[in-house]
């Protein structure tokens, strides 16, 4: 971002001149004062390194986006990514300091003399300013239509930052999580395994308050305390029962699609491997819910839509990974297929957007979706030829 393209595009994607003036006037305006070059630095689903003469981002749309950095040392070396969320309205101007003592964004703002010395020198900041890269927008619209303030405000950490890697410190006996048999009774009865051993010898940590993503709990079981054997076996092949459970925890049933699309970019665009492991979770409890596709149609709607636009700015490599590791992804959605393909109550609407979104990761990945009755005993995607 040393040398910010013309106006009337944006990272080769020609901008109409019209919405080129639009967004001078309603686009938001970040200004970043002192920030190192080399810096890598981004917005929503694009990153740059900085030069000498960066000093932030023109003509930002209206909305919710993720702004995130890392610092770099002299040998080239990133420093953890650090983000945050922050909804631009109409011609903001958002100034910030970076703190070269921490290498990171100054917790204080400059001061009101400062922004408005700035906001007056506009005209002559502006050659500075790099132009938001207007070829994501509809795709990150796409990924954020239900991440509103309400789920921002609940969710994002205290502190106002995402850090890829969190601030840890020592766990004291009284904040250590309970539950389950303790290693001491384990041990009695049948001595100290071996990954009991590991465990002894790890320090207890836990993430510094105020620093963690603030994100839904799910149920720790899936079935009520007073199930009977069959009704656990009946709650663990179908989740619908903890679904409810989580629901419930919400003001709007539908922010459950909301968190989903924050875990989403927090991983995609911060780095957030908690978020990432929260995702995979709420993707697990909806795939799994069959009794409550029917009876929680719009969010199994919006559940498609926004698998949808996740899978198409996944890069294959990254999602590859991801199948290897249990098959999670390919293994879920098949059930989550199977479920719709099979339920009488399902309507034909969402079928057929069940069926779009099958067609499409066959065409992206060439996963093999027919026989979906079938009891699959290998887990792993089967790679169909398309020849």
């Amino acid at each position: 971002m040393n040398r910010p393209p013309k106006m009337s595009s944006t990272d080769g994607v020609e901008m109409d001149q019209e919405l080129a003036k639009r967004l001078l006037i309603e686009g938001a305006t970040l200004v970043l004062l002192n920030v190192p070059p080399g810096t890598d630095f981004g917005v929503d689903m694009k990153s740059w390194n900085t030069g000498d003469k960066f000093k932030g981002v023109k003509m930002i749309p209206p909305g919710f986006h993720y702004i995130h950095y890392s610092a770099a040392n002299g040998f080239d070396d990133l420093a953890p990514r650090v983000g945050f969320i922050h909804n631009f309205t109409k011609s903001e101007f958002l100034a910030m300091t970076w703190d070269a003592e921490k290498e990171d964004i100054s917790t204080e703002a400059p001061s009101a003399e400062t922004v408005n010395r700035l906001k007056q020198n506009l005209a002559s900041l502006d050659q500075y300013l790099g132009p938001y890269p207007y070829d994501i927008w509809e795709q990150w619209k796409g990924l954020t239509t239900k991440v509103d303030a309400a789920v921002i405000e609940r969710c994002t950490p205290v502190c106002g930052y995402i850090r890829s890697a969190l601030e840890l410190e020592n766990c004291d006996d009284a904040s250590r999580p309970r539950g389950g048999e303790t290693v001491q009774k384990r041990t009695r009865r049948s001595g100290l395994s071996a990954e009991d051993r590991e465990q002894q010898l790890l320090p207890q940590l836990k993430p510094r308050p105020g620093t963690e993503l603030r994100l839904t709990k799910l149920p720790e079981k899936n079935y009520p305390d007073d199930a009977t054997p069959a009704e656990v076996t009946q709650h663990s092949l179908d989740t619908s029962y903890a679904l409810d459970a989580m629901l419930n925890q919400l003001k709007n049933p539908i922010e459950i699609i909301g968190e989903l699309q924050l875990a989403f970019v927090c991983f995609l665009s911060g780095q957030s491997l908690d978020a990432f492991e929260h995702w995979k979770k709420l993707v697990g409890l909806l795939c799994g819910a069959d009794a409550a596709i029917s009876m929680r149609r719009a969010i199994f709607a919006e559940f498609l839509n926004t698998l949808e636009a996740q899978v198409e700015c996944v890069p294959e490599e990254m999602l590859c990974d991801i199948v290897a590791s249990n098959n999670f992804v390919y293994h879920n959605l098949r059930n989550l297929f199977a479920n719709i393909e099979a339920s009488e109550k399902v309507d034909g609407r969402l079928k057929t957007q069940a069926v779009r979104l099958r067609d499409r990761l066959t065409k992206k990945f060439f996963w093999d979706f027919t026989c979906l009755q079938d009891e699959e005993d290998d887990e792993a995607p089967v790679v169909v030829s398309l020849d």
